[in-house]
């Protein structure tokens, strides 16, 4: 494959599924690490078109890609992660809102995210294929899960996550 081949291939990915690339970065980081981890999933797409043979989707590629390198970082940042949360912790909070309904939305949303990084790698990449809508086959053939597995797995986390997310909301009352 020609340099510019690689480049023209790269763009047009980016073009259609750069969203995929955002979602596993939200789901898997947080603050400024969502940028270092963007990169680093922009950089492993790009080294890993050579290899795409074309025997997939390029969506399933890509999926496969950026949560493989999520879940490597993940576990190589995870003792710089442990610190700079507790640093965060000790930051004063921000500045409050005109619109109380929009802090609350905004609240939620960070709260849900918060959650879904608490997941276990694999709970949280299947929970991020199924925010965007993937199939139960093209996940199962992502992360390497029977299609069974995967939905028992998501019943699991979505029940999970519900029932926390309905005490945050009644704590918000």
């Amino acid at each position: 494959m020609t340099a510019a081949s690689q480049r023209q291939c790269f763009d047009l990915w980016m073009l259609e599924h750069q969203r995929i690339l955002h979602a596993v970065a939200n789901g898997f980081a947080n603050g400024d690490d969502r940028h270092d981890l963007m990169q680093e999933l922009l950089l492993a797409v790009w080294r890993a078109i050579p290899a795409f043979q074309g025997q997939s989707k390029p969506v399933t590629f890509i999926y496969r890609v950026a949560h493989n390198t999520a879940l490597t970082w993940k576990r190589s940042e995870k003792n710089y992660r442990a610190r700079l949360d507790r640093f965060e912790a000790l930051q004063p909070p921000t500045g409050t809102p005109a619109n109380p309904e929009e802090s609350s939305d905004r609240e939620m949303l960070a709260f849900a995210y918060a959650e879904i990084r608490r997941l276990p790698p694999v709970d949280r990449s299947l929970l991020l294929l199924h925010l965007d809508e993937v199939g139960y086959a093209e996940m199962a053939n992502i992360l390497g899960l029977t299609e069974s597995n995967v939905g028992v797995r998501l019943t699991r986390i979505k029940q999970r996550l519900i029932k926390t997310l309905k005490e945050k909301t009644h704590e918000l009352r």
